[in-house]
């Protein structure tokens, strides 16, 4: 029998691509402020990708007026492979005291971003697409130990059908075990109840180990979190671990006795960040791109979300920036075009005075000549 012809390569040939290109990956972080979600994100990617608001500058601040969006980009490299990471954030969310349609804006970024691509993909020249269009959302929850609040179930109504939602418990060392037990099981009552779509790994009935953790992850949901970027020694001798320190102990970020960070970061990095990319292209997209073509959802006005727009927010700041950066460069250019003229002027002048200097020696020669030779004039 002759050698195997060799298609078995491909998967490793898609791997070297996948290697050398990276990947993209779009986070969503929403909730109300003070719930810490900027200290997990910098938490979840073990670096400073945003820096958290000092508390007394947020607290004697002006409250937003509306829902804004904030765009961090960032690259992460790991064993020579690179992910290009947008964060979304969404200061200013029920923040109000009327947080009635607080979650419109962040519910028409999704969209337009949905919509951008759609366009996108009609153009003749497509290699530079521009994707903002979010994998994965976590919407955090005040750890009030009771019940999700009317606008939780709204706005996570509105998100589960747009993007793959992952509710999340913010603050989870605010609750003894037992409150956080129940505090779960109301949510996840509500979440049924509701009918409120959230995200839920795959679970791969061919591997029983893989199978077995999609499970517990599903079991695990919402997820109680602890976000710190502190480090604390634990044990004398051993590697400091992250985490909070209180008078009676430390509570680590990392120990799933203390809180769901890990089984959160496995959902979100190690297992399941293809399956979110997937399923964003191939459910959320391609349900939003088929509404539109049959016209069940109307064309979206981009002049009306452009002030909102991320996308046209940096482009007019880029635009500002290269105006003020040629305004500098046409103001040097005439700060030195009027030395350059200075300098000859100053150099004619210099040259005026010798020649007339000369002119009256000149002058003066021919007055002593001509007194010598006895000539009058």
């Amino acid at each position: 029998m002759s050698e195997q012809i060799g298609i078995s390569n491909l998967p490793n040939q898609r791997y070297k691509l996948a290697s050398k290109n990276g990947g993209y990956f779009t986070l969503m972080v929403a909730g109300e402020s003070g719930l810490g979600k900027t200290t997990f994100i910098n938490t979840l990617f073990q670096t400073t990708l945003k820096q958290s608001p000092d508390a007394k500058v947020r607290h004697k601040s002006d409250i937003h007026k509306t829902v804004e969006i904030e765009i961090t980009r960032a690259e992460l490299e790991e064993k020579n492979y690179t992910l290009r990471l947008n964060v979304i954030d969404t200061p200013g969310f029920g923040d109000n005291i009327n947080n009635r349609n607080a979650f419109q804006p962040i519910v028409d970024f999704i969209d337009d971003q949905h919509d951008l691509y759609m366009k996108q993909e009609q153009q003749p020249e497509r290699a530079r697409a521009h994707d903002l269009r979010v994998h994965a959302c976590l919407y955090f929850i005040r750890p009030t130990g009771h019940t999700l609040k009317p606008l939780d179930v709204e706005v996570m109504k509105k998100l589960g059908s747009r993007c793959n939602l992952i509710p999340v418990i913010a603050k989870a060392d605010t609750l003894s075990p037992n409150e956080m037990l129940d505090f779960k099981n109301n949510i996840r009552a509500i979440i049924e109840a509701q009918d409120i779509r959230i995200y839920s790994p795959p679970i791969d009935h061919e591997d029983q180990g893989a199978a077995e953790h999609a499970r517990q992850l599903i079991e695990s949901m919402p997820f109680a979190v602890i976000g710190s970027e502190d480090l604390h020694e634990v044990t004398p001798g051993a590697a400091p671990v992250a985490g909070r320190k209180y008078p009676w102990g430390i509570v680590e970020v990392e120990n799933d006795q203390h809180c769901d960070f890990r089984k959160l970061r496995s959902l979100l990095l190690r297992i399941n960040m293809l399956d979110l990319i997937l399923s964003t292209e191939e459910l959320h997209y391609e349900t939003y791109r088929s509404l539109r073509l049959s016209d069940d959802v109307p064309e979206r006005s981009h002049e009306i979300s452009r002030i909102n727009n991320p996308k046209f927010l940096e482009e007019e700041k880029a635009l500002r920036q290269a105006f003020s950066n040629q305004v500098k460069v046409e103001e040097q250019r005439f700060k030195q075009w009027e030395q350059n003229i200075n300098t000859e002027r100053a150099r004619l002048n210099h040259d005026l005075s010798e020649i007339q200097e000369q002119i009256k020696q000149m002058e003066d020669q021919i007055k002593k000549l001509e007194i010598s030779k006895g000539i009058k004039v």
